[in-house]
């Protein structure tokens, strides 16, 4: 009883501490991922290698090793600063994106098109957008999708993009899986894929799958499949060591108008390519930009300098705190709410604390639940985002269709309250699970101390810290880092707690509560898709019950099953709701215009996703 009641004086303490209270007597007000987002002032002068202003983009030196590089001037250039560690990227040659290693957040995401595109913020009616396909339809049972091909679509050496194409891709990532990227999700619902001729592509499930086009078919945010040319891959034997980048030979092949001419740790240069199949077919125009350079990103200091001066026009999304410098410096540079708060949109990548579950403690759910029990989420915004978050009570973002599953699930979180903040409960929680304190306040059990060492991407550096002070002071020994291995960390299970993001639901709760099913389930020490390790068996026949049937909040079977699993999860607490995602994206106008925004809503406005051509087909260059 007496340290139920210390707990609750502290309790208070803490809800009556203010940001720059809490910043002081913790110490994180002189570490440099705090007191940078909380300083004002100019930026410093500006690191070498950028132009503030006309001239051409012209590469830096070495960066024609990996391809001959003509000269664009800088009014052509559309230059990101996105990806790698700071100062130098780690994929380099990677051109096949189904390389181990590989990623199309770094600008190639302008080589690879879908056969449809899905803008989750264009209105209603015209969100789905036939590419390299015109339609699409199931059969009745949903059992087989048949796909008609747009005529006259070409890979970038001139041979025809066809419905062989499109089988072969989807046998080969049925075939290698786990291995691809999605191929566990296409293996699990493809049996056969045929091409019933050059512009129709006939695929039959393994069940219901009315799912399959929206989820895997049409890219939205940063997901979707990756079509591989038959003619160039039916030759490889292993398709994740393959690294297919020659520009000699004019690799990667790709639909898209753009090819990647150079590649170094430093500059990633991506030139138009006029032979365009959508320019022949009279599909669409050239894009205005004739050049994307990505330089790696760095911490939000150098990115700001940068756009500031308008030797970059977008970055990595910017910290709550440093957005605002960023737009009051420059007239030039918008966000998605132009000048005005918050800059920024909620992204499909809802935050939580994800957990390890193969791995001491926290494959225990009392600890998960003391942990989340421990973080006080509103200091936390107070602190970290001067209130300008948002939190979240459940791993979905907050969009139109999701809303009906989120109002049917608050009886649920009345009984498992994902954002209640109670060190009491949290203690009732340890003991539960066999720890006890030290005599410096620490949570031990069979004479260790249980350790939080959270990791996270440089996204986090702002609520990563908070979180772990936090935790900290509840008696878990905490800290937050940015491992160079994160992604590695994470997907082999050498991690054990860390800070993410769920891309998956945007219209139906299924899509994210499907990542905790066993058939991502790998064994640490080998990679997984998704990487929580959760098993339960009967949650999986749930979500198996609703993979068959089409999605519908007005189904009373669907929102029963929905409602299920939902409380499985609750209960079990397989990861721990934090916020939702703001996208906070510095856009400067200098250069280019008609960049996505609340008031021209075509895409949303991360450069980094599979989305990134609707982007490039619609800016525009300042003239004069």
């Amino acid at each position: 009883m007496m340290k139920q009641a210390s707990e609750k004086r502290a309790e208070k303490s803490r809800t009556d501490m203010n940001r720059r209270d809490f910043l002081r007597l913790s110490g994180l007000a002189t570490a440099g991922v705090i007191a940078a987002a909380c300083g004002g002032g100019q930026p410093a002068a500006a690191p070498s290698g950028g132009e503030a202003a006309g001239g051409a983009a012209a590469p830096a030196e070495g960066a024609a090793a990996a391809g001959a590089v003509k000269e664009v001037p800088r009014e052509k250039t559309l230059i990101l600063m996105f990806g790698g560690q700071p100062g130098q990227f780690t994929d380099v040659g990677l051109g096949n994106p189904y390389a181990t290693g590989a990623s199309h957040q770094m600008g190639s995401a302008a080589l690879w098109e879908p056969l449809y595109f899905f803008s989750a913020f264009a209105d209603e009616g015209e969100q789905e957008i036939p590419w390299l396909a015109t339609g699409y339809e199931y059969n009745d049972d949903y059992t087989e999708l048949t796909v008609t091909l747009r005529e006259g679509v070409e890979w970038s050496d001139g041979t025809p993009f066809t419905a062989r194409d499109v089988v072969f891709t989807l046998h080969m990532l049925r075939d290698n899986a786990p291995v691809l990227t999605r191929s566990t999700a296409v293996k699990a619902a493809v049996q056969e894929a045929e091409a019933v001729d050059d512009l129709t592509v006939r695929i039959k499930f393994v069940g219901p799958r009315p799912r399959f086009m929206f989820e895997m078919l049409m890219s939205k945010f940063d997901t979707g499949i990756y079509w591989v040319p038959e003619h160039v891959f039916k030759d490889v034997e292993d398709v994740a060591s393959f690294e297919y980048f020659d520009p000699e030979k004019g690799w990667p092949l790709a639909t898209g108008p753009y090819k990647i001419v150079a590649w170094n740790t430093s500059q990633k240069f991506i030139d138009r390519r006029d032979d365009w199949w959508g320019v022949k077919t009279g599909f669409a125009d050239l894009p205005e930009v004739e050049r994307i350079l990505v330089t790696p990103r760095a911490d939000d200091t150098i990115m700001s300098q940068r756009i500031v001066n308008n030797e970059v026009d977008s970055t990595l999304d910017l910290r709550a705190t440093t957005i605002a410098q960023v737009v009051a410096q420059n007239p030039a540079i918008i966000t998605h709410t132009g000048r005005e708060l918050p800059y920024g949109y909620i992204d499909w990548w809802p935050t939580s604390i994800w957990f390890n579950h193969d791995a001491p403690p926290y494959n225990d759910k009392n600890v998960r639940w003391a942990v989340s029990y421990s973080i006080d989420r509103q200091q936390m915004l107070d602190v970290a985002l001067e209130g300008s978050g948002i939190l979240t009570e459940l791993p979905f973002p907050y969009y139109p269709p999701l809303m009906p599953y989120i109002e049917a699930a608050k009886p649920l979180l009345e009984k498992y309250p994902t954002n209640e903040f109670n060190l009491d409960k949290a203690a009732e929680r340890m003991r539960a699970a066999g720890y006890e304190k030290d005599s410096e306040g620490f949570w031990v059990k069979d004479g260790e101390r249980i350790q939080a060492d959270i990791g996270g991407w440089q996204v986090f550096t702002d609520i990563g810290p908070v979180i772990a002070e936090q935790l900290r002071r509840a008696g878990f020994e905490a800290q937050f880092s940015t491992p160079a291995d994160q992604g590695t960390r994470i997907s082999e299970g050498t991690a054990k707690i860390w800070l993410n993001g769920h891309g998956g639901s945007i219209a139906d709760p299924f899509t994210t509560l499907d990542f905790y099913t066993s058939k991502y389930y790998a064994p640490i020490g080998e990679p997984t898709a998704y990487n929580s390790r959760y098993r339960n068996p009967e949650y999986d026949a749930i979500l198996d019950e609703m993979a068959a049937m089409r999605p519908d909040p007005n189904d009373p079977q669907y929102m029963d099953l929905y409602l299920k699993a939902l409380e499985i999860w609750l209960d079990d607490l397989v990861d721990c709701p934090i916020q939702q995602w703001l996208h906070r994206i510095p856009m400067n106008t200098t250069y280019w215009t008609n960049w996505p925004t609340e008031e021209n809503n075509y895409v949303n406005g991360a450069f980094w996703h599979l989305t990134f051509p609707l982007i490039l087909h619609n800016l525009k260059a300042v003239e004069g």
